[in-house]
């Protein structure tokens, strides 16, 4: 299964995930069966009050390191590396310390400084939180334009692979520089979770020309975005605009679009607008029993991850796993052929 797969690849690197979240009762259940399994070396953000609270019920005395923000002795290099970070922003000392001292700031600033090589967050604060302060300390890894998401989806039977989707959780209404971004990055996403070639399909309600490009704008950005692609990465596998059953059916495929390589065999589907990948993935999870893993953050210069804030345990383990895995495809220059 992928996930042992990925799980095992964490465990090879031993990478250092922080999690900032450290007093909530999920993220620690999550960290001792992670830390136990020898996925990742945990380390949890909380105040200790806080966090003795929220462990009373655990055993896990020994198992993890736990910092407190507000009183840690890297609390003054920190502020002085985030003030010289947003100086041109209007940062202030004073301001600085402040968000160093909360756990999403300062996280963040491990993961920047080397001190971790992943942060996980997301199960209190909200999305707009953890991907600000991903953004502003971490910031996009090199030739990157925009930080986007996708899931990784864990396909039922008849298809029982494991396919990206993106964007399903970032940006809005991407124009064809942010879609040519979204594929690019999630084809990378792909390679560091499964090992896979990629084979990306830019999604549409048309196939190769079946509609007009004059009938909606969409499909003169998806045209646009896969020649921006073709020119940075042509060794890259990707078609489009096409329709979702023409991307993962090969019958399908055969009569719509018969001269791709990428269809009826397309393992990343790229969506046109944040509803549509949001709306794509819920359905193929809630009705079509698919397993989504995610949203994982792709783009940016060091693993940072978001949870959904109704996560379980289970969940959290899981994307601590992901994110590990995230740090061997970082550390190693893990890519694909062509994808730049």
């Amino acid at each position: 299964m992928i996930l042992d797969q990925i799980i095992d690849n964490s465990r090879a690197a031993c990478p250092r995930i922080v999690l900032p979240e450290g007093d909530d009762p999920r993220i620690i259940e999550a960290a001792i069966r992670a830390k136990q399994n020898g996925i990742a070396d945990v380390i949890l953000l909380a105040n200790p009050d806080a966090f003795a609270n929220a462990a009373a019920s655990f055993d896990c005395s020994d198992t993890l390191s736990v910092i407190d923000p507000a009183t840690s002795d890297k609390l003054d290099a920190y502020s002085a590396a985030y003030l010289e970070l947003r100086r041109h922003k209007g940062m202030t000392e004073e301001r600085a310390r402040q968000d160093m001292s909360a756990p999403l700031g300062y996280a963040a600033m491990m993961v920047r400084l080397g001190d971790a090589d992943g942060t996980l967050g997301g199960a209190v604060a909200t999305t707009a939180d953890t991907v600000r302060a991903a953004l502003q300390i971490i910031g996009k890894a090199p030739g990157v334009d925009a930080v986007s998401s996708c899931f990784l989806m864990l396909l039922a039977a008849p298809h029982e692979r494991a396919v990206i989707f993106g964007d399903c959780g970032l940006i809005l209404q991407p124009s064809d520089t942010e879609l040519a971004n979204i594929a690019m990055s999630s084809a990378k996403s792909l390679v560091a979770l499964t090992g896979e070639e990629p084979r990306v399909a830019m999604l549409s309600f048309s196939t190769m020309g079946s509609v007009t490009k004059e009938a909606h704008e969409s499909l003169e950005r998806i045209e646009s975005a896969v020649a921006m692609i073709r020119a940075q990465a042509p060794d890259l596998k990707i078609d489009g605009e096409m329709q979702f059953d023409a991307a993962l059916i090969p019958e399908v495929a055969s009569s719509k679009a018969p001269e791709s390589e990428v269809a009826g065999r397309a393992n990343v589907f790229v969506f046109p607008s944040l509803s549509a990948g949001n709306i794509g993935y819920k359905i193929a999870q809630r009705i079509g029993g698919a397993t989504a893993l995610g949203p994982i953050l792709q783009g940016l210069a060091h693993p940072a991850n978001d949870l959904s804030r109704g996560c379980s345990a289970d969940d959290v383990y899981q994307m601590i796993a992901i994110t590990g895995a995230q740090t061997v495809s970082v550390g190693s220059d893990h890519t694909t052929k062509g994808v730049a």
